[in-house]
């Protein structure tokens, strides 16, 4: 689960991590007693950011949502000492479709702005936490090109990358943090301030669950202070069950429809670009079945994982998913029968199919528990299934009935 930049600071201000002050506010009626309030505060440069879930938000593009010909303003993210300026770029940001390189041209809405303090600043860093899947351990990664995008400084300049990985047993010790600082050139004041800043963040990345923390920009202030300017976290989905003040911050809005819908049925489900709708039972298997579908020179429409419990309900539910996109012309459905008989699970395809009425072709690899059976089954049942013997098979088969016009 992803959140907004401005909630990520809320959660990282609880642990005590520095981070920039701000007023999230979702109506322009709000933005007088924002200003006033930072005022008060004793702020008198302010920056105005739009909130959604993707980045490059600072070079993204304002349209008009009902004419996205007509540009509204350049930049999502826009600095000024003037507070009628600063009420401006509100204006013209919120309601306002932003598109980043992130986004793709269709842009997302802007429904909230995080008013924010202008901050004077002579350093920018970027600074990471995520797991490496490769070793088993949380990665700390930092670099002294803040405020670029971590992987282009990885494809340009490797060797500005500063990474520490982290015991699980033990967790992030001050030598460590010590060892980052003098990777980024810290001295003085700012090395001293880095310390217990790094030590909190990571407290922060772990007690959350998450499973990403980004910095990006990292600032030390003119008087050597550690701040986050920038603060995204994405959460384990596995572990929000003990998380509910964090799963309160989740804004549908930001998500796929269908992944919403999908997410009501437990099923785990992904939108892509393609026209081959995939139903698998294992997340590894999910992505070895969009993989070979490329490779027959097809494309998958989505990811969707049904669980190990294959039955009526949830391959009812996946077609319901799956067919709710226009562009799916045809359907693989790839299980391997290890705890779940495949017999059961190709009579809840056939229940399924003519309860719904699927007018796409469908085609079904089954191997595994009562395989053959499961395969009479599908044969005898009077629809016309292609039935696959192998997963290379399976790909094959989609792909080319992709030309019939129905199924029935």
């Amino acid at each position: 689960m992803k959140i907004h930049e401005y909630q990520a600071k809320e959660v990282l201000k609880k642990y005590g991590v520095p981070v920039q002050d701000g007023i999230a506010i979702k109506d322009i009626s709000e933005f007088d007693d924002a200003i006033t309030e930072l005022q008060r505060r004793g702020i008198s440069q302010f920056v105005v950011k739009s909130q959604i879930h993707a980045g490059g938000r600072g070079k993204g593009k304002l349209y008009n949502p009902n004419n996205k010909e007509e540009l509204v303003l350049e930049g999502g993210v826009k600095f000024t000492t003037d507070v009628l300026k600063a009420k401006e770029y509100a204006v013209k940001m919120l309601g306002n479709l932003l598109v980043t390189h992130q986004t793709g041209s269709e842009g997302k809405i802007v429904k909230t702005l995080f008013i924010t303090e202008g901050l004077d600043y002579k350093k920018e860093l970027y600074l990471g936490i995520l797991l490496d899947r490769a070793v088993s351990k949380n990665v700390i990664m930092a670099s002294t090109e803040g405020g670029v995008e971590i992987e282009k400084v990885a494809e340009e300049t490797p060797e500005k990358i500063i990474k520490e990985w982290i015991d699980p047993s033990a967790g992030l010790h001050a030598y460590q943090a010590r060892k980052l600082a003098f990777g980024l050139g810290l001295e003085g004041a700012a090395f001293k301030n880095f310390i217990p800043f790094i030590l909190k963040l990571y407290k922060a990345y772990e007690e959350t669950d998450s499973s990403m923390l980004e910095i990006n920009p990292l600032i030390i202030t003119n008087d050597d202070l550690i701040l986050a300017l920038d603060a995204k976290m994405n959460f384990d989905d596995n572990a929000l069950y003990r998380h509910p003040e964090i799963v309160e911050y989740r804004d549908l809005d930001e998500e796929d429809p269908l992944e919403i819908e999908a997410s009501k049925y437990n099923l785990n489900y992904i939108k892509l670009d393609g026209n081959v709708g995939c139903m698998v039972n294992g997340a590894g298997l999910a992505m070895a079945t969009m993989d070979i579908i490329k490779l027959a020179g097809g494309e998958p429409a989505n990811f969707l994982d049904v669980g190990g419990g294959a039955n009526k309900e949830t391959v009812a539910n996946g077609f319901k998913i799956i067919l709710s996109d226009p562009n799916v012309k045809a359907i693989l459905i790839n299980i391997f029968g290890g705890i779940v008989r495949c017999d059961r699970v190709a009579q809840g395809v056939i229940d399924a199919v003519k309860e719904m009425a699927v007018q796409v072709p469908v085609v079904v690899r089954l191997e595994g528990t009562n395989a053959v059976e499961a395969k009479e089954l599908l044969e005898n049942s009077g629809l016309n299934f292609e039935v696959a013997l192998s997963l290379q098979d399976a790909a094959q088969k989609v792909t080319s009935v992709l030309t019939y016009e129905t199924f029935a």
